[in-house]
């Protein structure tokens, strides 16, 4: 009998989802980084998305509290920067072993309202129970202009694929205190028109052949031009994970004036091309890779 050691998570997504009822409201559905339903009336669209932080796979017992729930919302919020997207409300479920000190649950919740607030996001309820470990799971809900989000699967072979910054060595800090680019994301999208995009929560190992499958693209990567984290190797930039930077990929007949336009109004971040798509795999280097939460 086989096991989820066996198949990995993007197998047993697909077992598990590829009997899901889908009707004329689901707009995008299982397999991107949100989920998009149609609202019965008006110019946009109802976006969702659910992510868990479990202790002893996202964080430690000895992670501050206030990173732990700033961690929590920000990855909810880097999934609605993928799809430039703009998050409003969110519902909290807390699962805890009943010997959790009160103190750190109110800290964790301290650090995710100041984030949720940043963002103009508010915690409109939840649930709580008990549990072994400690978990905290965010369900957020936005909206987007109807047919104008950003999906993995609308690019085309020739396109060019870009980074929004360096790769490797999240688990210095970078995987608890990155900043979701939500805002630099919907300048990403007015002015580059980005064919697919994605963020990289497990690795560019791991998500970019699955940004690639999705649109029924193989990749040509420049490893050379890949940004490494100063003091990681290359590897640790394809398969460390956690760096929440924006994958996307754009027509290769974007101007070069868009770019430097789209890099002015981002002066956090500096745009890296690193590959293009093609219509078959030239390379082979990311099969195997990145994160996988049952391997």
């Amino acid at each position: 009998m086989k096991t989820l050691a066996d198949i990995g998570e993007d197998a047993l997504v697909h077992l598990l989802t590829r009997t899901l009822r889908r009707d004329e409201d689901v707009l995008i559905g299982p397999g991107d980084d949100c989920a998009v339903v149609r609202l019965p009336r008006g110019a946009h669209s109802l976006v969702l998305k659910t992510d868990t932080l479990v202790e002893g796979v996202h964080f430690t017992a000895e992670t501050p509290a206030r990173w732990v729930g700033r961690k929590a919302m920000a990855r909810v919020l880097s999934d609605f920067a993928a799809m430039a997207a703009t998050p409003r409300h969110a519902l909290v479920t807390l699962i805890a072993p009943t010997s959790t000190l009160v103190k750190r649950v109110q800290a964790i919740y301290q650090g995710l309202s100041k984030l949720a607030d940043e963002f103009e996001v508010r915690v409109v309820g939840g649930e709580t129970s008990r549990g072994e470990q400690l978990s905290l799971t965010v369900s957020l809900s936005g909206y987007v202009p109807t047919r104008r989000w950003i999906t993995r699967a609308a690019a085309k072979a020739g396109d060019v694929l870009y980074v929004t910054g360096c790769l490797g060595g999240s688990i210095r800090g970078r995987h608890l205190r990155f900043q979701p680019l939500v805002k630099e994301a919907f300048i990403i999208a007015e002015k580059l028109k980005p064919t697919a995009m994605m963020d990289l929560s497990d690795g560019l190992a791991k998500d970019l052949p699955r940004l690639a499958a999705a649109s029924g693209l193989g990749w040509d990567l420049w490893l050379d031009k890949i940004p490494i984290t100063t003091g990681c190797t290359l590897p640790q930039a394809l398969h460390d994970g956690e760096d929440y930077h924006l994958l996307f990929a754009v027509s290769p007949s974007v101007k070069k004036q868009a770019l430097m336009d789209c890099q002015a109004l981002c002066p956090g971040l500096k745009l890296h091309a690193i590959g293009e798509l093609t219509s078959g795999a030239k390379s082979g280097l990311l099969k195997s890779g990145g994160w996988d939460h049952f391997r």
